[in-house]
């Protein structure tokens, strides 16, 4: 089957092309080329593949890091003490506009991935392969023309998701699969056991693209092999999206442990006023703790850092860093399910105070309120969106101290807001609010509560007011029960 090559982005490489090779003489490869370029596959079994992914220190690159041996084996006691053979799942829906490695992989080296997720179906003796690709992206036309170019140990299928950032959430991505609404279980359950948590209550071994990918590589070259470049305590390379200002991201494929110093020279970009690392649920370092950093787990977590899902984004000097963290902080409010307190009141709360503090001239209550908001935050929601969300600003205020003093103390720091730090589109429904009507009644915020906030004087505190899903019930409440009819309901496509 002829695929239309995928308009996606470019794949580099610093001294290894692993998950990368061949993409610099194909935009894509089917399954002719992608035997050309890699090696044969030979199936390890059961007790070899477990060994191997052992041998290798194979961890998950979705953000958690979570050992892939550890989970596969939990799922495998599952699986034979219910007598229930396993499911294998991709997740390929990458919400995460910081973030495009997986998308990548999905389109452009397709089979790579479902080579990965083959073996451990042979080995585990698994029902079924689901594949989750995010609706509207390359993959979701890439991968079901992969999977008609071969044969697989067992049946799969592809399911196309919200383009949303909770959808790759591990439990979201399950309820998905299993036909319910693609958030979070309000209960955390893990899939590796089953019941809720699994699909169709089966075991289920779940793994980012990239880490199947990972694995398809290392049953290629073997541990030794493997592990000749990269770190001891994680071999191997890593998928990197760095994100440019004013241009497409790269996916740069680099040794684990390689500092970020020359991957920044090689996209050539800047350190800035500082970086991001791990994308929107990462943390943010200082740019002399930047060029230094190494880019492996146990490297940055000694900086503070977090590898995350592997994306980055250096803040140029020119543009105002509060504002940009403002920005992402409503979109991340407004991203969550809003089935627990941190996302229905602590994300919100933390997003409107960023606003205020990035607007200049705040008193310093507005620091507190959004440290305190962001501190309640951590620890108690129902998925790790909160504490994600938490730490990308909770860092983001302690690498901008300059700044934060300059907007408490005057109007700011006198730099305009450039967008540079990426988001999708605006999309969905947002609330307006009309001052020519407006008469201060402060119905709304009654009403809706998680949306409105009144100023001192019994006013909103924002026009245009970004509204979740779970939110527009709140939304039209306001909207109809307005004395003035001052708010109205608009949705962007």
């Amino acid at each position: 089957m002829k695929v239309a090559p995928p308009k996606l982005l470019e794949a580099r490489w610093l001294d290894t092309a692993r998950l990368t090779a061949g993409l610099d003489r194909h935009q894509r490869l089917d399954l002719a080329a992608h035997t050309r370029v890699h090696l044969p596959l030979h199936q390890p079994g059961r007790d070899g593949l477990l060994a191997l992914a052992e041998a290798v220190g194979l961890s998950g690159r979705g953000g958690a890091g979570f050992p892939f041996a550890r989970k596969a084996r939990a799922t495998l006691a599952i699986a034979d003490r219910m007598g229930a053979p396993p499911v294998i799942v991709v997740n390929g829906a990458e919400g995460e506009p910081a973030s495009a490695k997986d998308k990548l992989l999905l389109a452009r080296a397709p089979h790579l991935v479902l080579d990965g997720a083959s073996l451990a179906a042979a080995a585990f003796g698994a029902e079924e392969i689901v594949i989750g690709v995010a609706a509207g992206s390359p993959g979701e036309i890439s991968v079901p023309a992969a999977l008609a170019e071969r044969e697989l140990p067992c049946p799969a299928r592809t399911i196309c998701l919200p383009d949303r950032f909770v959808s790759g959430e591990s439990g979201a991505l399950v309820r998905g699969i299993n036909g319910l609404p693609v958030v979070p279980a309000p209960l955390k359950a893990r899939a590796a056991d089953g019941g809720t948590g699994g699909v169709r209550r089966r075991p289920t071994l779940l793994s980012n693209a990239e880490t199947w990918a990972q694995l398809a590589v290392a049953a290629r070259l073997g541990p030794d092999s493997y592990a000749a470049v990269g770190t001891a305590a994680e071999p191997g390379t890593v998928l990197l999206t760095v994100n440019r200002p004013g241009a497409d991201p790269l996916v740069v494929e680099v040794p684990t442990g390689t500092l970020l110093d020359p991957v920044l020279n090689a996209c050539g970009i800047q350190p800035g006023a500082g970086v991001l690392v791990g994308g929107y649920h990462g943390a943010w370092l200082h740019p002399s703790d930047a060029i230094a950093a190494p880019l492996s787990r146990a490297g940055l977590a000694a900086l503070g850092g977090t590898l995350g899902a592997g994306a980055i984004v250096a803040l140029p000097d020119a543009t105002c860093p509060l504002g940009e963290i403002a920005q992402v902080a409503a979109w991340l409010a407004a991203e969550s399910a809003g089935q627990c307190g941190p996302c229905k009141r602590g994300l919100p709360d933390a997003a409107d105070a960023l606003v205020v503090l990035a607007a200049g001239a705040a008193e310093p209550a507005v620091l507190e309120n959004a440290r305190c908001a962001l501190g309640a935050a951590q620890g108690g929601g129902a998925c790790s969106h909160p504490d994600g969300t938490a730490r990308f600003l909770l860092t983001a205020l302690d690498v901008f101290a300059e700044d934060v003093d300059a907007h408490l103390s005057g109007p700011g720091c006198g730099r305009p807001v450039q967008g540079v730090l990426p988001l999708p589109p605006a999309k969905g429904a947002r609330l307006e609010v009309d001052w020519s009507r407006c008469t201060g009644h402060g119905l709304c915020a009654v009403l809706a509560p998680d949306l409105i906030r009144l100023g001192p004087h019994g006013y909103p505190t924002s026009t245009t007011i970004p509204v979740a899903p779970w939110q527009e019930h709140g939304a039209r409440r306001a909207v109809n029960q307005c004395p003035a009819l001052a708010v109205r309901l608009q949705h962007r496509v």
